[in-house]
């Protein structure tokens, strides 16, 4: 089981908790997931949101072939080629993280593997804790 700690010495977070600790299971490390569909086709070219939601069905999907799910998820790094996106992240990744987000970091790169991507999350999940 995974418990989700915000101590009160720390400011209140938007969007992920500041401690996520996790009793000992099964750890899985997913890397960045980019706005690709199954062929290598970039979803949502110039479109924020359309890619944030393709990277995280890409996250989902790579979960589910572990067994787990976003409530195992104990820490994100974020990667985004311009902050001015992050109100659009954080209502998006709501959606999939609800109540009890992860630990994460958010981090601005002038650019990702290719220019037409605005976005890439890596995730660290433990399952069976």
């Amino acid at each position: 089981m995974n418990q989700h700690i915000n101590p009160t010495e720390l400011t209140k977070p938007t969007g992920y908790t500041h401690v996520v600790k996790s009793t000992p299971g099964t750890t899985i490390y997913i890397s960045g997931q980019i706005a690709f569909d199954k062929d290598a086709k970039v979803v949502g070219v110039g479109d924020f949101r359309a890619q944030t939601v393709q990277v995280f069905e890409n996250l989902k999907a790579a979960l589910a072939a572990c067994g787990a799910t976003f409530a195992d998820v104990v820490k994100v790094t974020t990667f985004v080629t311009d902050m001015k996106n992050a109100p659009t992240l954080r209502e998006v990744r709501a959606g999939y993280f609800g109540a009890n987000p992860p630990a994460g970091t958010l981090v601005q790169v002038s650019g990702l593997v290719i220019p037409e991507l605005m976005i890439e999350i890596e995730a660290v999940a433990v399952v069976g804790a």
